[in-house]
């Protein structure tokens, strides 16, 4: 039903994650990111709550990965459903999928990145996501995508993907990145990476619109001047 990557920048120390799903709206349910914290993509029979408790045990009880993860699997029922994904703020990963995950699945950690899916084509797909997204150049929701379109192109999901999302933070405690396409019939990566290209160019406009309003740009709408 999932396939996804969470990714750390080693320049910048963004954390980000890229997802897509048969289901409507990924994007409201799977990817959990924290400013200076991480990313926690959980999926397959989606407990969301499993994401912000990952954090937290990220950032207050100073666990790493592997130990947040397992802490908070042992505490959650039906823990074999689900498949998890966590990237801390220094790069360190860790995964979970569990023996009632849907299909073909398949989870592989790189550096500063990890991928998993579920009704899977093959396991190639995940695979491939791990160089694409080492080898892309440009910034880290470049390479998120990148690593999203090598999932497609190895066969992605086991049938159609209809919802799909893009979430980033960097040192602001908001997403600086944060878009979604919650439901279509053909091609929502492609989708999802022509509102990217779209918001790209904007996207520190929108940061500096918050920080300080009196050196915002006018995009020339009505009110805007």
């Amino acid at each position: 039903m999932t396939f996804s990557i969470v990714g750390r920048c080693a320049q910048t120390g963004q954390l980000g994650i890229a997802i897509s799903s048969s289901s409507i709206a990924v994007g409201a349910r799977c990817p959990w990111l924290r400013a200076g914290v991480g990313a926690v993509a959980t999926q397959n029979v989606t407990l969301p709550a499993l994401g912000p408790q990952i954090l937290d045990l990220l950032e207050h009880a100073k666990l790493e990965p592997a130990a947040a993860l397992d802490r908070a699997l042992g505490a959650s029922e039906w823990s074999e459903y689900r498949q998890v994904t966590v990237i801390d703020s220094r790069g360190r990963t860790a995964f979970f999928s569990g023996k009632q995950a849907l299909g073909t699945y398949h989870a592989v950690a790189g550096s500063q990145c990890v991928a998993a899916g579920n009704m899977l084509a093959g396991t190639d797909v995940i695979e491939a996501m791990i160089p694409a997204f080492g080898n892309a150049p440009g910034m880290l929701a470049d390479r998120l995508l990148a690593a999203m379109h090598a999932a497609i192109a190895a066969g992605g999901e086991a049938g159609p993907v209809h919802s799909a999302a893009l979430k980033i933070v960097g040192d602001l405690i908001w997403p600086i990145v944060d878009l979604r396409v919650d439901w279509a019939d053909d091609d929502p990566v492609g989708r999802l990476d022509g509102l990217w290209q779209a918001y790209k160019p904007q996207m520190l406009d929108y940061v500096t619109r918050a920080l300080d309003p009196t050196a915002a740009p006018s995009y020339g709408v009505p009110g805007d001047e």
